[in-house]
């Protein structure tokens, strides 16, 4: 019987809808829409769906919850723009300046970002999945690392291996993105290189001195070894069923 590693919670592809837009900022939408001349304005939750919006100058507007979703942004002055929660699905924001904008929580599936400039862009917990030609200078491997985790607890492995590698190609010797991409690759059925990441974790919290690292990682490679050779470990061990069930919590816990 194969005992998940990770927490699966089904992903919703739905675009919720957004809150009413306010009246106190109805006159400043009109303006963004007959001018394209927005910057510093208040468009909180505005309803901004397949606008032509290509050129426009938002910087620093505060675009907090708005529907921009497959909006026409190309080449849109965003810089220091507020885009928390916003929804940018299937926006087209090619050569878009994304300069100090904060992207955080927004919804970027199957936008396109190609040309873009991202420098120092928050995207903590913003969704990617399907992006074209995502900046490589957008993000950190932390942020790479926590959106792996995430897409991994929704069961969407493939996602979150493309961002480990992304994370790990930003920083080789970021030990968590081993062991949780060592994870996804045990639960997505390749025991082969979930054995590989878990030792190339361990070997990095063994030269680093992180006990709680070396610990777990070792309960990690125990997990992966009985699911490569499940009869031979039964035989030898009958604890390792419980191991199995008490570990998992845990492991998911150190992912945090």
């Amino acid at each position: 019987m194969k005992f998940p590693i990770l927490t699966m919670i089904t992903l919703s592809i739905a675009i919720l809808p957004m809150a009413p837009v306010q009246a106190s900022n109805l006159q400043e939408i009109r303006q963004l829409l007959s001018t394209k001349e927005c910057p510093n304005c208040n468009l909180t939750n505005a309803g901004l769906v397949l606008a032509d919006l290509s050129g426009a100058n938002l910087s620093g507007a505060n675009l907090t919850g708005a529907n921009l979703s497959r909006a026409n942004l190309t080449g849109a002055n965003l810089t220091g723009a507020n885009l928390t929660g916003a929804s940018l699905f299937g926006a087209n924001l090619t050569g878009a300046n994304l300069t100090g904008a904060n992207l955080a929580g927004s919804d970027l599936r199957g936008a396109y970002l190609a040309n873009a400039i991202a420098l120092e862009a928050n995207i903590t917990e913003a969704q990617l999945i399907g992006v074209v030609g995502l900046p490589t200078n957008i993000g950190n491997a932390e942020d790479f690392y926590r959106l792996g985790v995430k897409e991994a607890l929704e069961g969407n492995y493939k996602n979150a291996i493309d961002h480990y590698n992304r994370a790990l190609s930003l920083n080789p010797n970021l030990a968590a993105a081993y062991f949780a991409r060592s994870m996804a690759w045990a639960d997505s059925g390749d025991l082969n290189r979930a054995m590989s990441d878990a030792k190339q974790a361990q070997e990095l919290y063994n030269r680093w001195g992180s006990q709680e690292g070396q610990e777990i990682t070792a309960q990690l490679i125990e997990i992966i070894e009985f699911r490569q050779n499940p009869q031979e470990l039964r035989a030898r061990n009958g604890g390792v069923m419980g191991l199995l069930e008490s570990a998992t919590p845990l492991l998911l816990r150190f992912l945090f």
